[in-house]
């Protein structure tokens, strides 16, 4: 797989050629890039360290040698197919030689280059395939796929095909999911909104649309010298997220006013039935927001705002909005990338030496430390998935054995199981905090001894709600104000998590993990693809790795509110 290094080496050679026949399209030089290093980066990215020309680079830039008995439906099928047809003869020779020549330096394809009734399907940089020959055998006979404009003018006529399908014609920008839907139809010929990245060619452990959005967020960390990239690569074992949205409407500021309690945002301009039921946040009393709309509607003025990170837009009551003149901006928070160092800091319960928590013990205060545990130190999108999944697995939250984690005596232990996959990845979850008395002392940067009772408590599901709202973003969690936007940093290897505070305290709150999808597990989406239940894990009165729970459960009447938190 294509590394920073690799995306450097082909923006070094090609961006320059690249750009101005991306003028009045919608595309990115990281866009292409992506399309390049899924099409054909496991051959250029061996083939440019061996000290070849660019031009030689491009003339072994084939592949795709599986016929009718391995899959293939398109013409053609096999060698009889090729033959049958005007030049097919010459094009069989050229295209069996083509593999040849370059299984000389691809490892892999070395066995079926042996093979004489074996050719490649996939000609250039980013493979034009051969059912085309019919139509215009030039551009393989004259071995145009070698020349990088001719390639490029192949790939991007297909890409402005997708843009057609997907009404996306017109468009001068296009947003990295949206760039993923035409590259799918580039592979496939069409595009299923409710399916999300999981469609396109499957290598057996990824869709041809998740490994582009890899490709396109690895493109965006690499620059030329002298340019800033437009992500920053993250540290080993974190994922890539990308940075807060901030706020864009362009209408008055006002602040919120309700001397009660929280106010409800939602989705559309009236009281749902349930009451909580299209409601997609909850603002704090002098919140600022801006104004989408010159005036209220039915009662409830369009605004936006960002609440710990989270960009949200919807509907709030007018009446509790007042004017908010001292108002020039909206700040929009920032998760810390590192723990802090000083004053209230993480904290865990304090075990005697030797002590071993284990999956089989009953939940407790303390963080397991069975040896053998999995974690999460990968240094790409597809690592760090493969990690998590591998923390499910071993946490086995449905394994009856794991009394951790079981249900007994009316008690649930969401918020254990939440601590657990967190702290096996990375990610500081409190199982205990400190108390107020402790916090405050901590702050005045006096010394604290953690002591169950007496400085440190253990943390429920409520107080974790409370937790993530003021002391989160310090320790590295920000809000995400979309269900979508929660499973693709969830999908990209980063930690993400509901959570919903009940209105009675005494009653217990939910916390479940948002995860990442798999072939076998996905989140549901609508006909536009928007997810409306995304992938979880979780401990409670039932418990499972994998599933996509009650629709819509967080906005259940017995809770106050909920949020959606994401975790590098």
């Amino acid at each position: 797989m294509p590394n920073s290094a690799d995306v450097l080496w082909f923006k070094t050679q090609f961006q320059a050629s690249i750009e101005p026949r991306l003028v009045g399209l919608p595309f990115t030089v990281d866009f292409i890039t992506a399309i390049a290093c899924q099409e054909t980066g496991h051959v250029w990215s061996v083939l440019r360290s061996k000290r070849m020309t660019t031009k030689q680079v491009l003339a072994l830039c084939v592949g795709d040698t599986l016929d009718a008995d391995k899959g293939r439906s398109a013409f053609p099928k096999t060698k009889s197919d090729l033959l049958a047809v005007p030049g097919g003869a010459q094009m069989f020779d050229l295209a069996h030689q083509a593999l040849v020549d370059m299984a000389v330096h691809i490892p892999g394809f070395a066995a079926v280059a042996k093979k004489p009734n074996k050719f490649c399907h996939g000609f250039g940089l980013f493979q034009r395939d051969l059912q085309f020959f019919k139509t215009d055998p030039d551009y393989f006979l004259q071995r145009r796929y070698e020349h990088f404009d001719d390639t490029l003018d192949m790939c991007l006529g297909e890409l402005k095909r997708g843009l057609k399908k997907l009404g996306f014609q017109g468009r001068s920008e296009l947003t990295t999911l949206e760039l993923c839907a035409v590259a799918i139809a580039y592979n496939t010929g069409g595009f299923n909104p409710k399916k999300g990245l999981q469609q396109g060619h499957f290598d057996g452990k990824q869709f041809y649309g998740q490994k582009i959005f890899d490709f396109i967020q690895l493109a965006q960390t690499v620059a030329l010298p002298g340019n800033a990239p437009q992500l920053a690569a993250p540290a080993m074992g974190l994922a890539m997220m990308p940075a807060p949205s901030p706020v864009v409407a362009l209408g008055d500021f006002f602040r919120v006013d309700t001397r009660e309690g929280m106010l409800r945002v939602r989705s559309e301009p009236k009281i749902s039935d349930p009451e909580q039921a299209n409601v997609i946040g909850h603002l704090p009393d002098g919140h600022p927001v801006r104004a989408v709309t010159k005036k209220a509607e039915g009662g409830f003025r369009e605004v936006e705002t960002s609440l710990a990170g989270a960009l949200l837009h919807g509907f709030v009551s007018q009446k509790f909005l007042v004017a908010a003149s001292d108002v020039a901006d909206i700040p929009v928070v920032a998760p810390a990338d590192s723990l802090p160092g000083s004053g209230v800091v993480a904290v865990s319960m304090p075990r005697k030496p030797g002590r071993i928590t284990r999956r089989t013990d009953p939940a407790g205060a303390h963080s397991l430390n069975e040896s053998g545990q999995p974690t999460r130190q990968g240094a790409s999108p597809d690592e760090l998935r493969v990690e998590l999944a591998a923390i499910i697995k071993w946490l086995a939250v449905d394994n009856p054995a794991h009394k951790r984690y079981q249900p007994r005596d009316g008690l649930t232990f969401c918020n254990i199981y939440c601590h657990d996959y967190c702290h096996l990845a990375g990610a500081y979850l409190p199982r205990v905090w400190w108390t107020s008395k402790a916090a405050i002392a901590l702050a005045k940067g006096q010394t604290v001894e953690p002591l169950i009772g007496e400085t440190i408590f253990e943390v429920r599901a409520n107080d974790l709600f409370r937790w993530l709202r003021e002391f989160g973003p310090d320790f590295g969690w920000r809000q995400t104000g979309t269900l979508s936007k929660l499973q693709q940093a969830a999908n990209q290897g980063g930690i993400g998590l509901i959570v919903a505070r009940r209105k009675e305290d005494g009653k217990s709150g939910h916390i479940v993990a948002v995860v990442p999808e798999t072939p076998e597990f996905s989140a549901r989406r609508d006909a536009a693809g928007e997810v409306t239940s995304p992938l979880q894990s979780q401990a409670g009165a039932s418990n499972f790795r994998y599933g996509n729970g009650k629709p819509n459960w967080w906005n259940g009447e017995q809770f106050a509110e909920s949020a959606f938190w994401v975790h590098a």
